[in-house]
């Protein structure tokens, strides 16, 4: 990167608090505005009865959210119609100019869904749930791969690629699809497609909730799926949680890989407490034939044919064998609330490979696959902290900072190097933020945030263009 394009850390941190606080305060305004418009409507007649406003009929309850927002980038490339994010948040490789845009699922994931609960006997219920995933900006169904496979062939030094990033939301008609059995005694078990114990956990650890502009850990499922974002829901999966004596909670999953052996399998644990305000929980993962994907290069694209496959639908991919550890605590004392969590995940060569052509979620196919990726097992640090004041009954206020820090696990050159020239060395990303979320009723809100991301190191190698962004956004949610 020239000199010209370089920022210095007091200048990027003054540049973020700068646009930080006129980018809040125009969210703010805006708000206050739509909040007002709403008091005089109020005001005009008498407050209606309470009622029963929920969409429930014999068991089952018909939910959704809609979350929609502009959003200014500094370093980020075209918005995509199928990655859940719209934009990628934070910078990536092919970050090579400003954006602005309408963007989705800036808070929350947009879904429709179902639930259903019947009760069988004593307090044993029969429980569903089917959950659809979509982008409302331009009501296509949320499809992270398909935004990687439409970047098949283009290169990031060539300026052209357009949001591109894995996840485990690759067009699968249900995001989630379960049942099971729940009893407030003995616990609920469920089976099918479903969150990964560690989702639940970084959903109620993260000062944001898993935001996808305003969290690191929301945007990238890393955390979340114990290394690789594909593994944040499993398919085929057994999934059992409990709390006892209203103190103690217990968490197992297995996903079932559908063939023999224990490729594709994973395994998670989860033990922890509330008391006093305090929450804790501890959790391990660990999965087998881990796949992360990408893009496929022109040269790669060139030897489809050969293969029987199609660009539409093929990708390269990097499997591992991956264990994580973690811890997570939150302190209530209301109106605040504190969050810090860690988590320490391993990645190393799978011990059962996979083949050229293999089946990856949402139908997509391996067209190149690395099963070597790792000379030296990587390990990857993920740590965040934050602070979530209830300023009013109406307005939550959040400060929140990510981090990631990865080691160096190449050999020969690049053994312990600590620079940009490879991927294998060690390196850096940071992730502070602060969001204001204005809830104007009690299924509509407004929002206003910024996050602020840069990249040192190895985990700057490959950015060609810019190694920090900044994201400014404002938006609406609607829930039901």
């Amino acid at each position: 990167m020239n000199d010209a394009n370089k920022i210095s850390e007091g200048m990027l941190f003054g540049a973020w608090r700068k646009g930080c606080a006129g980018f809040l305060k125009s969210g703010l305004i805006l708000g206050s505005m739509l909040a007002a418009t709403g008091l005089a409507h109020a005001q005009s007649a008498a407050p209606a009865p309470a009622a029963d406003d929920s969409l429930t009929y014999k068991g089952i309850t018909l939910y959704g959210i809609v979350d929609i927002g502009l959003q200014y980038q500094t370093h980020g490339a075209p918005i995509n119609d199928f990655f859940p994010g719209g934009s990628a948040d934070i910078v990536q490789k092919n970050s090579n100019h400003s954006i602005i845009g309408v963007t989705p699922n800036n808070l929350s994931q947009s879904r429709i869904g179902l639930n259903g609960v019947e009760p069988l006997f004593d307090d044993w219920s029969a429980v569903f749930k089917l959950e659809t995933f979509f982008n409302p900006q331009s009501g296509e169904i949320s499809d992270a791969l398909k935004s990687l496979a439409q970047n098949n062939g283009r290169s990031v030094a060539s300026g052209t690629q357009t949001t591109n990033l894995d996840s485990s939301v690759a067009g699968q008609f249900f995001t989630q699809s379960f049942v099971g059995f729940s009893s407030k005694s003995a616990g609920t078990l469920t089976f099918g497609r479903q969150n990964t114990l560690l989702a639940d956990g970084v959903a109620k650890y993260d000062p944001n909730a898993a935001s996808q502009a305003f969290s690191l850990i929301g945007l990238s499922g890393t955390t979340a799926g114990a290394g690789d974002t594909q593994d944040r829901r499993l398919d085929s999966s057994l999934k059992y949680t409990a709390t006892l004596a209203h103190l103690l909670h217990v968490g197992a999953m297995y996903k079932f890989n559908g063939a023999w052996g224990s490729a594709n399998t994973a395994f998670e644990g989860n033990l922890g407490f509330d008391y006093a305000g305090f929450s804790l929980d501890g959790y391990y993962a660990k999965v087998k034939d881990a796949i992360a994907v990408s893009a496929l290069s022109a040269a790669q694209v060139a030897t489809l044919p050969g293969l029987g496959l199609s660009p539409s639908n093929s990708l390269a991919g990097t499997v591992s064998d991956n264990t994580s550890f973690s811890i997570m605590l939150l302190y209530t004392a209301n109106p605040l609330k504190f969050f810090v969590s860690y988590e320490h995940i391993s990645y190393g060569n799978p011990v059962n490979p996979l083949p050229v052509g293999f089946d990856d979620i949402g139908g997509y196919k391996l067209a190149v696959v690395n099963n070597a990726a790792f000379p030296e097992n990587k390990i990857l640090q993920v740590y965040w902290a934050g602070i979530k004041w209830s300023a009013s009954p109406t307005l939550d206020l959040t400060w929140a900072y990510y981090g990631y820090h990865q080691n160096a696990y190449g050999t020969g050159a690049v053994a312990g190097c600590k620079n940009a020239s490879s991927a294998f060395c060690s390196g850096v990303l940071e992730a502070p933020s602060f969001d204001a979320v204005w809830k104007m009723s009690k299924r509509f809100d407004s929002y206003a945030g910024i996050m602020y991301t840069g990249v040192r190191n190895g985990l700057a190698n490959g950015y060609v263009f810019h190694t920090t962004d900044l994201n400014p956004t404002v938006g609406v949610r609607f829930k039901f």
